[in-house]
This record gives structure tokens, sequence and C-alpha cells, in this order.
């Protein structure tokens, strides 16, 4: 099968650029053409006049749909497949891809479809304004960047499209990554027919190491939706070993905690962060907005590392309480502190729960089960176009 292959790339690098380059690569080891197109945030919004410029072109770039019509023309694929479209890229190649009428997918990594801020978030709440009375009422909260203008520019995205029927007419099929997610998109008024659930995979070493565990561990960004406040509020006066691997605009909070407990490491490349996966005990996902499906988990387990994390959205679909993990109420410090006490307390349970991750993984999480079922959406896509 020849595939295209469609990603945005963020200033920072996210669970969406990885997850673009192990399907990328899946679909190559299993013998598919694959060609890529790339842009990246990093590299073309450098400039006061580059940014006024994607102001003005957020909600349909033609110039991109150009490029892309003549990329596809050129490598004639059997499919596309769109992660991030966002901002550079916009909808307007799936108007390339319905000329040529290729068959497109297109993967809900999060919310940006439906929200500006793209994880229904706003100062630390859930926000579901958009969903129930469209996302021009978000303007006047500022929830992208906290720009008024920002917020239109993306607002008019998702208005413009979903009044012009392209969620409908021009994407044969979503990708969306749990229930949870599919359930948000469906309120929303996506066709519910046309999305599919498959999760992110994780490709794992073939020999993982074996160390002594001890600990507990927090992988991710050190920013508000989280829930790093929650973190450290709960480790007060616990006498634990917490390593935060990561780095973010909340770094600080971590130094003026003075807390000799919480050991700061900074960014790591992945085979440090197995690596630290390796010797932890468990490892802790506070979480205050609605996660998409996180790649940390995947690797948790893959590492037979049970996860204390909050129970909303999608985390609660995978992560079952004293199964493979311990829940707590979002944002509830107390309670996080009491179920970091347990996991600790009871070090035989926190064991059992490591390796059912792990039968988890094996069972749901590998690349060879993530494939047949891309495959088969693949397939399933083609013909019905």
């Amino acid at each position: 099968m020849r595939i295209v292959l469609v990603h945005n790339y963020y200033k920072e690098s996210g669970g969406e650029d990885q997850v673009f380059v192990n399907e990328k690569n899946l679909l190559i080891r299993n013998g598919h053409k694959v060609f890529t197109y790339e842009r990246k945030n990093k590299l073309e919004l450098n400039s006061l006049f580059s940014k006024v410029k994607i102001f003005f072109q957020v909600h349909y770039n033609r110039s991109s749909k150009k490029q892309f019509h003549n990329f596809i023309k050129l490598n004639k694929p059997d499919l596309v497949h769109v992660h991030n479209f966002f901002p550079l890229i916009t909808p307007s190649i799936y108007d390339a891809c319905d000329e040529e009428g290729i068959p497109v997918v297109q993967t809900l990594h999060n919310f940006r479809l439906i929200c500006p801020t793209s994880i229904l978030m706003h100062n630390g709440k859930i926000y579901r304004k958009s969903i129930e009375k469209g996302a021009y009422s978000t303007i006047v909260d500022k929830v992208y960047k906290k720009s008024y203008l920002g917020t239109y520019a993306v607002s008019r995205m998702i208005e413009f499209h979903k009044n012009n029927g392209t969620w409908e007419n021009k994407v044969d099929k979503f990708i969306a990554l749990t229930t949870f997610s599919k359930s948000i998109y469906v309120e929303a008024g996506f066709p519910k027919k046309k999305i599919s659930i498959k999760p992110n995979f994780f490709q794992k070493k073939d020999k993982l190491q074996k160390n002594k565990r001890s600990g507990a561990l927090y992988v991710g960004r050190i920013s508000p939706e989280k829930g790093i406040k929650t973190l450290i509020s709960a480790w007060q006066g616990i006498n634990y070993p917490l390593k935060i691997v990561g780095d973010g605009p909340l770094i600080s909070e971590i130094t003026s905690a003075n807390n000799s407990s919480i050991k700061s490491i900074g960014a790591l490349s992945q085979n440090k962060v197995m690596e630290e996966m390796s010797r932890a005990s468990f490892l802790i996902l506070p979480s205050l907005c609605y996660e998409g499906f996180p790649m940390v988990i995947l690797e948790s387990f893959a590492n037979s590392l049970p996860v204390i994390a909050s129970d909303h959205g999608s985390i609660s679909e995978i992560i079952t309480n004293n199964k493979n993990g311990l829940l707590f109420e979002p944002g509830d410090s107390i309670q996080l502190k009491k179920k970091v006490k347990w996991m600790f307390e009871n070090p035989e349970a926190c064991m059992k729960m490591g390796m059912n991750a792990k039968i988890e993984y094996d069972t749901k999480y590998t690349p060879d089960n993530n494939y047949n079922k891309l495959i088969q959406i693949y397939n399933n896509t083609i013909q019905n176009k």
C-alpha cells in the first residue's frame, strides 16, 4: 500500500510527534511504501511576518493546498493519513485529496477540532464551553495563548470547517485513541459512524533492564495542566524519594518547594527515561486536563511499572484501579498522598500491579497488535471510498 503520512510539528516536541514517527516506522517495517509530508513550526514560525501571515491562513492555507496537491499527484498514494495539520498545513489539504479521489484518515490526538484550547481546559479547570456554545464563545476567555486574536483565529478554523461540512464530507475516517475521546467528538457533532478507536502503541526494547526498584517517578512537561502543583503539595511530609523528569514553565515550583525528597533531573532521552522506569516502584500521572493517550503510560506498562493517575477522561479507561495502578480525584493532593503512602507501604501489591501492567501492555499495546488495527482501518476506509 502507498501511504502519505501528514504531520505539523509544534515548537516543543510531544507525544504526537512520537506517535507519528512510531506509526511511520511500523508501516515501513510491514512493507508499505510511506511518504511523509511534514511542516515544522520551529523553522517556519520564527518571525513576526510569518506569525501575522499564519493568522490569516490558519483556517485555510491555499498555498499549502497547492503544495500538497502536487505532492500527492507525484506520489500517487492509496490513502492519506493526517496526524496534525495545525497551524501551517491546515484542513485545506483535504480538498486536495478530495479532488484526486484519495481517501483520508485523521487521528484525533487532542480536541483541537472542537476547541481552541485543544485540551478542553482553561484556568485550571475542565472547559466545555466550545462543545455547548461553539468555538466563537471562547474568544472572550482568551483560551488560546491568552489572546483574543489568537483565539479568534483558531475558532474561525473550527467553525469554518464545521459549517462547510469538512469533517462530514472531506474526512473518510477518524481515529480516536479512546472511547472517551470518541464520546466527546460525537457530543460535539462529529459523525459517530466515521470514528474508529485505536490506541497508541510503544515499541519496547527486546530486553528491558532489571534493577532493584524504589521511589516514585514523574515523567512529562512541568506545566499547570499536568498537575505539578498537586504533586508537589502531596509530597509535603512524605519521606519517600520522587524523581521528576521533564522541563517546563513550573520548574521553579519544584525548587521553591524546598523538599529534600523531591529531585528534579530535567528532560532526558527516551533511553534514559527507560532506565529511570526500570528503577522506580511506580509512576505518577496527576494530570488536570483530559489527556489523549499518554505515551508515558505505555512506556510504564512495558517496564512493569504501575501508575497512580487522575481518575478522569481517557486515563480512567487505561488505568484499572487496584489492578495496574491506582486512581485519585484530579487535583486532590490529600487523596494522592494517601495513594502514594499505600504504594510504598504495600510493596508486594505494588509489584503485582506492575506485573498486571506488563500483561496489559503485551495484550493491547504492542506494535503487532496496533498494526493489525491500523491496517484494518486503512482497508475499510479504502473499500468504503
